[in-house]
């Protein structure tokens, strides 16, 4: 393929060679894009995401308590709802915060709909 200046640049950052060929190969035979070489600058990067550790290890109640927490409820609603305690309902989401390392409730499913743990 002849370069042009006008090329998109693109590097491919994934761990899996197999991917990482494959893409090589379909990006590399489209006109108006080229591979980056090296540490060359690019214009876009395709990037493999690791998969989430099994939901961070998340426990079941954990996970009842973040769909509630994605729906908006507040720890009375999420005690009312479970069954359990406003305590509990607190230490839960606690646990939560600490496990997503999130500095509050949306950050919290924020980190969980990008990780793939809950889909809004």
């Amino acid at each position: 393929m002849i370069e042009d200046a006008g090329d998109l640049v693109i590097s491919v950052e994934v761990n899996d060679a197999v991917i990482a060929e494959r893409l090589a190969r379909l990006l590399g035979n489209i006109s108006g894009i080229r591979l980056a070489r090296g540490s060359e600058p690019a214009d876009l990067a395709i990037v493999r995401q690791p998969a989430p550790e099994s939901d961070l290890g998340l426990t079941p109640r954990e996970k009842d308590v973040l769909v509630l927490l994605a729906e908006g409820a507040s720890n009375k609603a999420i005690a009312r709802q479970l069954g359990i305690s406003v305590h509990t309902a607190k230490f839960h989401v606690g646990s939560l915060l600490e496990k997503f390392d999130a500095t509050g409730r949306t950050d919290v499913v924020a980190h969980a709909a990008r990780l793939g743990v809950i889909h809004l």
